[in-house]
């Protein structure tokens, strides 16, 4: 059994521009048929770090969101706080983010609502069926609460999951603070004392009461400890340092960690009775996400844009298409690529084959074998 991924190679014309095209192929997936009007629609996109230039950017955004609100829905545009202390780690800040790279609610006619509520703690605990390593998930309330969810990602390399598409947006972007926390680590952040001023501030924020200051050592006054024994991995220590006192411990067993992000993944998609839509824009191709502060030069040409019901299909299609494309240089791959070699892989060996897809499939989330239909 196959899915259909409908594809368009970004060929347009006088009679059929950009906008048109779009139309055209959200409407072979047949989801507007799913709508039955006033629906609110979360429409989890990445807004893209301050200094991102290859997001999934408002003009591209703006013809999505018109099919969604001519077809009854409502749509709302959305992510969750990162973990990370950037411009979007709190609502505010992230709000602003996307404010700045331009979407614009009375342009695009979908407002942004950041899914984890002000200090990303606003969360709903989700069933997981089947997975390895839970049975529940820590979701953005507002992704949680949405009558029907659409992605909309950009296909890309990503620094620790390999590839980041549909199923990296929608299972690492829609988990809350302690989501995101849970699918990095299971044993708190990593302490870095040379940088802790003993402000106290973390400590303050900690709800289990994991962190508190103690004197350090060769009388540097107090630093900051942690009992990992307490810590439920919240993240709110990330929010409240700003001294990099406390960060993420990123050295983790990448084929666990990419279960642990399916399986947030399912928690979104698995409770919901009408399908879901996704969308990836295979295009400014770059080697890291969009959340390093910087965009890369691209490792292949633009491929096109697809549609799916599918994620786990359409992430397939997406890597199979990147590298069947020529590689381009300079870049950030190792010379001596040709079309239909692994560019994800050759970025990094240490990835395991399938990018966790596999094991996407094995929780039901969809299937690797597609039928790749072109406009």
């Amino acid at each position: 059994m196959t899915s259909p991924v409908y594809f368009w190679n970004l060929r347009a014309s006088i009679k059929a521009p950009y906008a048109e095209r779009i139309r055209r192929l959200l409407d072979r997936t047949h989801f507007a048929e799913s709508i039955d009007g006033g629906e609110l629609t979360a429409v989890k996109i990445h807004f893209g770090e301050r200094g991102v230039t290859s997001h999934v950017q408002p003009l591209m955004l703006k013809p999505i969101l018109d099919f969604l609100n001519k077809a009854g829905a409502r749509p709302f545009l959305t992510d969750a706080s990162t973990l990370y202390v950037g411009q979007r780690g709190e609502a505010v800040s992230h709000a602003m983010q996307a404010a700045m790279h331009g979407f614009d609610p009375l342009l695009l006619g979908a407002p942004v609502i950041i899914a984890d509520g002000l200090k990303g703690a606003s969360q709903q605990v989700l069933p997981v069926a089947g997975g390895k390593h839970y049975t529940e998930a820590f979701i953005a309330a507002d992704i949680a609460s949405a009558d029907l969810f659409v992605s909309v990602n950009h296909a890309k390399g990503h620094e620790l999951a390999g590839f980041g598409g549909a199923l990296k947006n929608i299972g690492m972007g829609s988990a809350s603070k302690q989501g995101k926390m849970q699918q990095h680590v299971t044993t708190g952040p990593m302490l870095m004392l040379d940088n802790c001023k003993g402000c106290g501030a973390c400590a303050g924020m900690c709800a289990s009461q994991a962190l508190a200051l103690a004197d350090g050592l060769e009388g540097k006054g107090q630093k900051i400890q942690l009992d990992t024994s307490r810590c439920i991995g919240c993240g709110a220590c990330f929010l409240a340092c700003k001294h990099e006192g406390l960060v993420i411990n990123w050295k983790t067993d990448v084929a666990a960690f990419l279960e642990r992000m399916m399986e947030y993944a399912a928690a979104v998609l698995q409770p919901r009775a009408k399908p879901c839509l996704h969308i990836n824009f295979v295009t400014n191709i770059t080697p890291d996400c969009d959340c390093m502060g910087f965009s890369d030069a691209c490792i292949c040409p633009d491929v096109g844009i697809l549609a799916s019901l599918d994620p786990v299909a359409i992430d397939q299609a997406s890597i199979d298409l990147i590298n069947q494309a020529e590689p381009l240089w300079p870049s950030h791959l190792p010379k001596g690529l040709k079309a239909g070699d692994d560019k994800l892989r050759a970025l990094r060996p240490h990835l395991p084959e399938h990018l966790g897809l596999d094991y996407a499939e094995a929780l039901g989330l969809g299937t690797r074998r597609y039928e790749l239909i072109a406009l």
